[in-house]
């Protein structure tokens, strides 16, 4: 009897799960939404196509496997899921989280044609409010795939990094922040991008990111 009991719980749960997921997606305003799965929670994040549309379009198509880059650590030509399986290597409580070197190093970035990228800057986009998705660089357009997500807001950061995204469950930001950390604020223990997500809520535009051959 407690094994049919628990058999029909799970298969309730199951049933129910399409339906909640179907329901967070109808909330939501249309656009473009890429959602990290963590090793501690999702972070979903709407991205701006109209005002980052450079930045947008190589993150989408480098997440979704559908540009070639030169691989930093070996010079391999590569064409596949690129953030799957990164990991944060910086988290700075009351700051920002890094992620998207495949090195795990800081120091990584893919190569090749396009790469790297400018800097896109609007005057309505700044930093003085938290959640903001942009990019890591080593100086003015100096982009390729490293990204942070901010914890907190900070105008000092304006002018300087392409944002690209507004994120929401800021609680997991926090969260990845506060894992214990060592030299160079990388975390002891990984904490792991185990995949991203790109989906589309309401109808896409001319040549959408997310439909690239």
């Amino acid at each position: 009897m407690a094994t049919a009991r628990r058999a029909w719980w799970l298969g309730v749960l199951l049933a129910a799960w399409p339906v909640a997921a179907q329901a967070q997606t109808a909330n939501r305003q249309p656009g473009l939404y890429w959602t990290l799965e963590t090793d501690l929670g999702n972070i979903t994040c709407k991205l701006y196509e109209k005002e980052a549309p450079v930045t947008v379009r190589t993150m989408v198509a480098l997440a979704l496997g559908k540009i070639s880059y030169q691989d930093p650590a070996t010079g391999a030509t590569m064409k596949k899921r690129f953030f799957d399986g990164l990991t944060f290597h910086r988290v700075i409580p009351e700051f920002m989280i890094q992620g998207g070197d495949p090195t795990g190093t800081g120091s990584g970035r893919p190569g090749g044609p396009g790469f790297p990228y400018k800097n896109e800057n609007v005057p309505q986009l700044t930093f003085n409010t938290a959640g903001r998705l942009a990019m890591a660089n080593a100086g003015r357009d100096t982009n390729a795939s490293q990204f942070f997500i901010t914890e907190v807001p900070n105008p000092s950061l304006n002018n300087g990094y392409t944002i690209w995204g507004q994120c929401e469950n800021l609680n997991v930001v926090r969260a990845i922040a506060r894992v214990p950390r060592g030299a160079g604020d990388r975390p002891n223990t990984p904490v792991h991008m185990k995949r991203v997500i790109v989906e589309r809520v309401g109808p896409a535009p001319e040549n959408a990111p997310e439909a690239m051959p």
